[in-house]
């Protein structure tokens, strides 16, 4: 699937105090978002118009995301405007995802359930991980965009050609790069990011889970491309 990530600038957190209210607000909008965006595919795979209009038009679609995005972090001194616009991207990845859920749920009523304990359990093993080990994971970070960067031209290559034994192996590599970034912002939330920045932590959490849900669902799947 392949999402944009929010790039903020963090500072540090000095007390125990402060970052368990940034661990508590962090994690309390990351569960916020993924209900937005269950409620908001869940409405567009009932509005007929709606669904008719995103899946004949992925490439548009994709890129909405990136306006609210935006505007989330050039507002992210006002918490208001900024939740405003971050439950925005969430709706709209919602509405963005509608069409290959619909289509992995046509061909198997089970899978989507499957792909969300999986990124459920996946979730929990690798944010305890990243909260228990004392390594520094400050290394990973442009290792991992970097490998997200060449996941997407490979991915337009792969939908180009249409090789499905393509698609599984790009479905792999990306849980794998997501499972990173997923240790990888767990780490700075712990770490780097101050206490009033929970809403790029938040967001970029968001988008580590999105985006891993997104590719074991097409791993499950078997690479297929609704496309």
């Amino acid at each position: 699937m392949g999402f944009p990530r929010f790039a903020p600038a963090p500072t540090l957190v000095y007390t125990g105090e402060q970052r368990a209210t940034l661990v508590r607000r962090t994690y309390s909008l990351v569960f916020a978002s993924v209900l937005v965006t269950i409620f908001a595919t869940s409405v567009t795979l009932t509005q007929e118009a709606l669904f008719v209009s995103v899946a004949r038009h992925p490439f548009i679609t994709s890129l909405l995301p990136f306006v609210p995005l935006w505007m989330a972090l050039k507002t992210r001194d006002s918490a208001p405007r900024a939740l405003g616009f971050v439950f925005l991207v969430n709706a709209v990845m919602g509405v963005a995802i509608a069409p290959t859920i619909y289509f992995y749920s046509r061909n198997d009523p089970g899978i989507v359930s499957q792909a969300g304990i999986l990124t459920l359990s996946t979730f929990g093993v690798l944010t305890l991980y990243a909260w228990i080990s004392r390594r520094d994971f400050s290394a990973w970070g442009s290792f991992l965009v970097v490998g997200v960067w060449v996941l997407m031209g490979t991915m337009l290559l792969n939908v180009a050609f249409g090789n499905a034994s393509g698609g599984l192996w790009i479905a792999a590599v990306g849980v794998l790069l997501f499972s990173g970034l997923l240790v990888f912002d767990t780490w700075r939330l712990r770490n780097v990011y101050g206490p009033d920045d929970y809403v790029p932590a938040a967001v970029n959490i968001y988008l580590d889970l999105l985006n891993m849900f997104m590719f074991i669902l097409q791993l499950l799947g078997g690479g297929r491309n609704r496309n």
